[in-house]
């Protein structure tokens, strides 16, 4: 049988693997690069106000977790923010760690470069209660509290990456005010609306690059008109998380244009399901642990038929990264799970539930340094080694397919109504 030699992101590396010429290697449609310093700085003096409100700039970045190629254009951004006759002093940043757990000081600096160490930056707390006021109620009913410094502040910029998201259709954009910079209450029963209460099962429309019918999206959306108005910076990533692509905006149309235009490169469009895929998170950080990992994990079992298997790329090395995932596991099943989280949602209870209806459907095994012990609890199966992984690319499978970077590419049948309406 002739072989193919495929080359896969692991973390900060990558792992090489032999598999059947007969396999189908699922690309995407790499976003054109046009970014540079004088193209990013056009399009900032394009953005800005002929007049600089008075008070605070804040700007707000999103954490490690979803990275946009923040040492080389934040120190864009501030240049020209001087040039416009702004004092550093009135800068400050915001990290929009949503309920997520705070980075550390070597992280941030990682993540942001030196402008970490020579500006502010305020590390986002969603259970300070002190830190929110209320700005209204949706009509779906989650209270929209935000911080009480992004409505006092002279003027807002938000600067993150547009990705597609497993149950909010996209995120970036509007994602780094609520739910980034929101209260942990007003968050999670906006996250609750991914339960469908009559049917007792995850809703229909929460699901990646859809917004119409997503009853997520739809609230997102609603919130978004009760915040205080800000200017966006939208990042177009392309396939191994360099930034590709820049869109400016001033107002919500333009968030949906730029999951417009990430929509086009990452949708495969296909009726087409696989008995076997072998899939990559797409490296770090996209696999740093594995409630991101479950995005990408989410993306890749839409490609595999019912019943068949999933062989997903992972190392993890941040552990499990939350500590309200597992405890759903250990609930006695689904409607246990369900029960708990209609009555009092935390965490990443609704990331459970989903992890729960995909092993039901396939088989998940996992190349990670997570222990045996955790991915059992998940209902996933362990790879101990890169002979495993051959083995199983080498049995018996009519189709297979591999997939490099899951976090980035979804799947969508032809049929009209499971295309994606962004309004």
């Amino acid at each position: 049988m002739a072989q193919l030699t495929i080359t896969l992101p692991y973390g900060r590396g990558n792992r090489e693997f032999e598999i059947a010429a007969s396999a189908d290697i699922l690309t995407m449609q790499e976003p054109r690069a046009t970014v540079n310093a004088a193209s990013f700085s056009h399009g900032i003096h394009g953005l800005l106000p002929q007049r600089i409100p008075d008070g605070k700039i804040a700007i707000v970045v999103a954490d490690k977790t979803r990275l946009c190629g923040y040492p080389i254009i934040l120190p864009w951004l501030l240049q020209v923010l001087h040039e416009r006759g702004i004092a550093k002093d009135r800068i400050v940043f915001y990290i929009a760690y949503g309920t997520h757990a705070p980075q550390s000081e070597t992280e941030s600096l990682n993540a942001y470069g030196p402008v970490f160490q020579d500006y502010p930056f305020i590390h986002h707390c969603s259970t300070a209660p002190h830190l929110f006021v209320q700005l209204g109620e949706t009509s779906r009913g989650t209270p929209v509290r935000i911080r009480k410094d992004m409505v006092q502040a002279g003027m807002i910029i938000t600067v993150g990456a547009i990705s597609h998201h497993y149950f909010a259709g996209f995120g970036g954009g509007r994602k780094l005010l609520f739910p980034g910079l929101g209260e942990q209450q007003a968050i999670y029963h906006n996250h609750r609306l991914l339960l469908d209460r009559q049917k007792r099962t995850l809703a229909h429309g929460c699901r990646p690059g859809q917004m119409e019918g997503n009853p997520i999206a739809e609230d997102l959306a609603e919130i978004d008109q009760l915040l205080p108005r800000y200017l966006s910076i939208h990042g177009l990533l392309d396939s191994h998380g360099t930034i590709a692509a820049f869109h400016f905006g001033r107002c919500y149309n333009d968030f949906l244009q730029a999951c417009r235009q990430h929509d086009r490169v990452y949708r495969c469009c296909s009726d087409k399901r696989y008995d076997l895929v072998l899939a990559s998170a797409g490296g770090y950080p996209k696999d740093i642990n594995m409630i991101q990992t479950h995005k990408a994990i989410d993306n890749a079992a839409a490609f595999v038929r019912d019943g068949g298997t999933l062989i997903m790329l992972a190392e993890c090395p941040d552990g499990i990264g939350s500590t309200t995932f597992l405890p759903y596991f250990a609930m006695g099943g689904w409607d246990a799970a369900f029960d708990n989280l209609l009555g009092n949602y935390s965490g990443n209870g609704g990331t459970a539930l989903a992890m729960m209806a995909k092993t039901s459907r396939i088989t998940i095994l996992m190349m990670t340094t997570l222990d045996r012990p955790v991915c059992e609890q998940m209902g996933i199966a362990r790879i101990t080694s890169m002979q495993q992984t051959e083995r199983l690319l080498n049995s018996t499978y009519s189709s297979i397919a591999v997939i490099r970077n899951s976090s980035l590419l979804i799947h969508t049948t032809k049929e009209p109504h499971c295309s994606t309406k962004l309004g």
